[in-house]
């Protein structure tokens, strides 16, 4: 839940999946741009009220970076680098490629849910809490769910090998996670599904696919590049733990 926004400088919210799933308080800060020292001072006061807060430096803004470096005990957790393509002609779905909504719970799916590269099991204190459960969690989320699509592959026994979720919002297709099996890699699938998702995005009117992805995922940074994504964005996100407030029932 948003809880406040201010001349579109920055944004604050209350993250209340999170505060639920790790056990601690969370929010998460957006900062779109510069900020004067009187907004830093209020942000850093609306710090105090949380156990952990997410800080999103959108561009890397260098001021905003040395504000935190500076001032808070908060680290670097993350680089968020952001993609997007434009969709401009009609794109066949590949053979054995299908797309599905309000996709019934699938275990094939699910264990499929491992990511080398995140920032819930790099950072030890969200680690610690359950981190590497996100996104499977995430998947499970996903599923019977209205607003959430799954383009499949399948293999010629008819098993699940690659899938890609997707979303949509303000007429934008947002990718949140794509994963092919370890037995299925370097075979093609994961641009088997892009091609499938532009098909179905362009059916929709939708013209643009946005996806993030993180600086160290160099697989997926190459992967993205090479189906045509342009790089869109370059976020810094920062931790910052409120130690004496962890020990706060």
């Amino acid at each position: 839940m948003k809880v406040e926004i201010k001349e579109n400088t920055m944004s604050f919210y209350n993250l209340e999946w999170d505060t639920a799933f790790f056990g601690v308080t969370c929010a998460k800060a957006i900062l779109h741009k510069p900020l004067t020292m009187e907004e830093w001072i209020e942000l850093k006061a609306k710090f105090k009220e949380y156990q952990f807060v997410s800080i999103e430096n959108r561009n890397s803004e260098p001021s905003n970076a040395q504000l935190i470096g500076k001032e808070t005990s908060a680290f670097l957790a993350d680089v968020n680098i952001q993609f997007i393509k434009k969709i401009e002609e009609v794109y066949n779905v590949p053979h054995k490629i299908s797309i599905h909504c309000e996709l019934e719970k699938n275990d094939q799916i699910m264990q499929m849910a491992d990511f080398q590269f995140s920032k819930f099991t790099e950072d030890p204190e969200l680690e610690k809490r359950g981190g590497a459960q996100v996104y499977r969690q995430w998947l499970l989320n996903s599923f019977d769910k209205p607003n959430k699509y799954y383009v499949l592959s399948k293999d010629e026994s008819n098993n699940i090998n690659g899938y890609l979720l997707h979303s949509y919002s303000d007429n934008v297709c947002v990718i949140e996670l794509i994963a092919v099996s370890q037995s299925a890699t370097k075979s093609g699938i994961g641009a088997k599904l892009f091609s499938a998702l532009e098909h179905s995005a362009f059916q929709r009117g939708v013209k643009a696919i946005k996806v993030g992805t993180q600086l160290r995922n160099m697989g997926a940074i190459n992967f993205y590049q090479k189906v045509g994504c342009k790089q869109a964005g370059c976020h810094q996100v920062y931790h910052l733990w409120n130690l004496d407030k962890l020990s706060e029932k």
